[in-house]
């Protein structure tokens, strides 16, 4: 219990007490890839670059035929599962740090949970809970990586996919650069998700069996079903607790969000259809063969 117990608290002083957590501040001239330039010519380079690996493949290597990446997606699985179970921790711990230390200025005025979905006018994007709202961003160009592999296993250029992440860096930045109120769970959500997500990519990634249903389009589903709950408890209390920071980038981040939702569920409903369409076709065909070689016998 003892090495249990100084095991914790280690853990709780890098997530929260470590002196880079506590005195972090969001700064373009200190945190790296801070500026509007970088991010928008990292999502330009991701984009072109993903498009420029794909048209070449098309004209260097027949199509369909993949490139074997060995032990790489699985690798990158681990660490991104890894990496957001961290940040999960890192925020969670912080969270409650921040919200033992502050609640008495705000005892009256609202819950810890509303604290969550709602950051008071004037907050600054500094301390530990943007520490880990920082790690999340630049967790996101680690994530982009996924496209390429995607690009080179299956020569398949998905549209979704590259807007998913563009958008996902993108409004991670918003979150930063704005102090944008709901990021604290928004990121809880997205971490818990994608530990879970890319923890079954790398099981499956390694031979073992999969699940018998669509596991990550549901957790996809599930993610965004969550922050489109949560962006109407944002709007809900910046109408009736006096006001939430940064609620302009907010409204920006819905209707991104919104975006990724109904194209989600157009790629989700098209993919899935296909696959129903040509397991009845493929069942069409198996009767037909089968009346085929019974007329045969027949005759």
């Amino acid at each position: 219990m003892t090495t249990m117990a100084t095991l914790f608290q280690t853990l709780t002083y890098y997530l929260t007490d470590h002196p880079s957590v506590v005195s972090f501040r969001w700064s373009h001239a200190n945190s790296w890839g801070s500026t509007w330039s970088f991010l928008i010519t990292s999502i330009a380079f991701y984009l072109s670059f993903s498009i420029f690996i794909h048209l070449l493949l098309a004209l260097l290597i027949k199509r369909g035929r993949p490139i074997i990446l060995g032990p790489i997606p699985a690798l990158h699985s681990l660490s991104m599962a890894l990496i957001n179970a961290t940040i999960f921790t890192g925020i969670l711990l912080s969270a409650a740090v921040e919200i033992r230390e502050t609640r008495w200025f705000w005892r009256r005025s609202k819950s810890p949970f509303q604290w969550l979905l709602c950051f008071p006018l004037g907050t600054r994007p500094s301390g530990r809970v943007f520490f880990w709202s920082y790690m999340y961003y630049l967790s996101r160009f680690v994530h982009m990586w996924r496209s390429f592999f995607t690009i080179l296993s299956h020569r398949k250029l998905v549209f979704f996919q590259l807007l998913n992440s563009s958008i996902m860096a993108f409004t991670s930045f918003l979150w930063l650069e704005f102090s944008q109120s709901f990021q604290v769970l928004a990121i809880l959500i997205a971490t818990l998700v994608y530990s879970v997500v890319y923890g079954y990519r790398f099981w499956t990634a390694i031979g073992l069996p999969g699940a018998c249903f669509p596991f990550v389009d549901n957790c996809q589903i599930l993610l965004l079903g969550c922050n489109l709950a949560c962006h109407i408890g944002v709007l809900l209390l910046h109408i009736n607790k006096g006001g939430c920071n940064g609620i302009g980038a907010w409204v920006f981040d819905f209707v991104l969000n919104g975006a990724i939702l109904l194209l989600f569920l157009s790629f989700y409903v098209r993919r899935h259809l296909g696959k129903r369409k040509q397991g009845s076709l493929s069942m069409a065909v198996a009767k037909g063969d089968q009346l085929t070689s019974k007329s045969e016998k027949r005759l």
